[in-house]
């Protein structure tokens, strides 16, 4: 193979942009050929540019793609990837890669060929601010991480946004909120980073900020084995809103703001100081290092895309493996059922144990959305993007 033919399955907002700039030739040595929506009307730009279909079933089998991308709502990337992998077709799936971890394990294992490339749109990967991050973490550079704090409160989300879809914030159509929505990248990093939790203590609210069932306020407390501790706040509700990572190591402390990158490095690790002063009130010299990162260039989804092509034609390495999504998704689903039983979630998440109440919770529901007063205007997605 020498060129990659592409479908899209689900041309909502973030469909429509993918199949837009594969359409437009952003991506080399591939090619939108097909779109699907179940909505005829969602595809109406499309027709007579490439193959359409109203069902994924039909365009999976259609023989006009070698892979699919696939943006439909949360709950249909699993069944919908388990489809795509058994018919022998390449994958990359938006985030959340499936609503709850027992989901997750069920499409992970659908990718019994090694062959087939299955990754997922985690493209804050490629950010050159975070990789940078993580450079500074693998390399030692940082010594070792005593507490994590980010505040993630830059997600702002107004009612007409939660009215734009039947199946938004609800637990029957999206399985969650800002943790199953817009924080799956922050999630993603927070475990790319750091690992995952041995305990979650989840604090959300449900509706807190908009008439939705699902959290719109999260406060999440995460300990790790090796005795670091962390703090996640996230909501959709607060505007202006913050983005900021801090991380307090033996060197020094790691903040992440405003696009930056700030260090201020002690001249002596923190534990070997307080060891060695013969001073009760001493503390280490410190260094303010602001720390140079390269410029963003192109968009940061074609980045994953492209990334995508490459490793069916050439083998190259994923920068993110579908596999890696379970990670975000079992830490949602960890501060959610820590709220629901309120008592910390053991890690590993019991994923029987979270379907089953997850499944319960959508079960007794009696939450009716109402329909928007107007018609959903045409918006700039680009602003979702933190």
């Amino acid at each position: 193979m020498k060129h990659v033919r592409i479908g899209v399955i689900g041309i909502g907002n973030m469909g429509t942009s993918h199949a837009t700039r594969l359409h437009q030739g952003e991506v080399k040595r591939c090619e939108l050929t097909a779109v699907c929506d179940t909505n005829p009307a969602k595809m109406a730009g499309f027709e007579g540019k490439v193959k359409t279909f109203e069902s994924s079933e039909e365009l999976i089998r259609s023989g006009e793609v070698d892979a699919v991308i696939i943006a439909t709502p949360h709950y249909s990337h699993t069944t919908i990837g388990i489809d795509a992998l058994e018919n022998g077709l390449h994958v990359l799936v938006e985030k959340p890669i499936s609503v709850h971890k027992a989901d997750c394990e069920r499409l992970i294992a659908a990718h019994a060929n090694t062959k087939q490339v299955f990754s997922a749109m985690f493209q804050m990967r490629t950010y050159p601010l975070y990789k940078k991050v993580k450079q500074l973490i693998d390399s030692g550079e940082l010594g070792a991480i005593h507490r994590i704090n980010w505040i993630i409160t830059a997600w702002f989300r107004s009612e007409m946004y939660y009215a734009s879809g039947g199946w938004r914030a609800t637990w029957k159509g999206e399985g969650g909120g800002v943790l199953l929505n817009q924080c799956p990248h922050n999630l993603d990093l927070f475990q790319w980073y750091f690992g995952m939790p041995s305990r979650v203590h989840g604090f959300c609210r449900f509706g807190h900020f908009h008439n939705i069932e699902v959290e719109d306020d999260v406060t999440a407390y995460l300990e790790y084995e090796d005795g670091k501790t962390a703090i996640l706040v996230a909501t959709t509700g607060e505007t202006p809103g913050t983005n900021r990572l801090e991380i307090a190591a033996e060197r020094g402390r790691l903040v992440v703001e405003d696009d930056r990158i700030s260090f201020l490095r002690n001249e002596t690790p923190t534990t070997e100081f307080s060891q060695t002063t013969q001073s009760a009130f001493g503390r280490p010299g410190v260094w303010k290092v602001e720390i140079p990162t390269a410029p963003q260039r192109g968009a940061p989804h074609m980045t994953i895309v492209a990334n995508f092509v490459e490793a069916i034609l050439d083998g190259a390495p994923l920068i993110a493996p579908a596999e890696d999504g379970i990670h975000s998704v079992e830490l949602a689903n960890a501060i959610l059922h820590a709220t629901f039983t309120g008592k910390p979630a053991e890690m590993p998440l019991d994923a029987a144990a979270y379907e089953k109440a997850l499944m319960k919770r959508i079960e007794g529901s009696t939450f009716q959305k109402k329909e928007p007063a107007q018609d959903v205007a045409p918006s700039d997605f680009s602003k979702s993007f933190q």
